[in-house]
């Protein structure tokens, strides 16, 4: 499979960002968008909270933070995070039920998907997700300032709902999966143009060319 350099896509306009998070877990946001009222939600908490955590005491806001992994779960919860982080134990995804969650290689390791894993196949969990319309409903949300979703191979799925339930959030950052044999460059180049017939133009992409930052209705067009 082919990634990195065969997987380039460049900013389309210019504008102000900040780091929000670690290294590993950061991202880039335009934060002169989001206010203390802001609605944001973190979709794949994993064990870094970092983003969520430097949102939320930079810009005075609530995070709202989705993972339906016990593992995950049980680390959040034993972090003694401020208030302002409010944990779901469930995930998302392009429908309303449960879904089989295939655990890492490596035991150590946190991220579970919703993608065929056979190696680890037989130590599958099920989970709670539910669509993003239903959460927004749920959560007494009609918009959404910022989205973030790092969620193992299930943003193909999420992001052909989320056009179809014309839900468009200010803000929305994508961890992309195209490094997974059963995903490849092709399926994350055709997610991306979805993306962008929901009228979002790309403005930040990191260097790995898997973190891709789109905001929604901008006019400023790169030269």
């Amino acid at each position: 499979m082919l990634v990195g350099k065969d997987m380039i896509v460049r900013p389309e306009f210019r504008c102000a960002t900040q780091r929000f998070g670690s290294d590993y877990g950061g991202w880039d946001v335009r934060a002169e968008q989001l206010r203390a009222d802001s609605v944001v939600y973190s979709f794949g908490v994993g064990e870094d909270a970092s983003f969520d955590i430097a949102l939320l005491k930079q810009l005075g806001l609530t995070v709202h933070a989705f993972d339906p992994t016990p593992k995950s779960i049980e680390w959040a919860k034993s972090q003694g995070f401020p208030s302002q982080f409010v944990l779901h134990e469930y995930g998302i995804a392009n429908y309303d039920g449960h879904a089989t969650f295939s655990p890492p290689d490596d035991p150590t390791h946190v991220s579970h998907t919703m993608l065929e894993r056979p190696t680890t196949k037989g130590r599958s969990i099920t989970v709670p997700v539910k669509r993003l319309a239903t959460i927004m409903k749920e959560l007494g949300h009609s918009s959404i300032d910022l989205l973030k979703m790092d969620i193992e191979g299930a943003e193909y799925d999420v992001i052909k709902d989320i056009k179809s339930s014309g839900v468009r959030p200010r803000q929305l950052l994508i961890e992309f999966h195209h490094r997974f044999p059963n995903v490849g460059i092709t399926k994350t180049k055709d997610a991306i143009a979805e993306v962008r017939s929901m009228g979002y133009r790309l403005f930040a992409v990191s260097a790995t060319n898997e973190e891709f930052c789109f905001a929604h209705g901008t006019g400023d067009t790169r030269r």
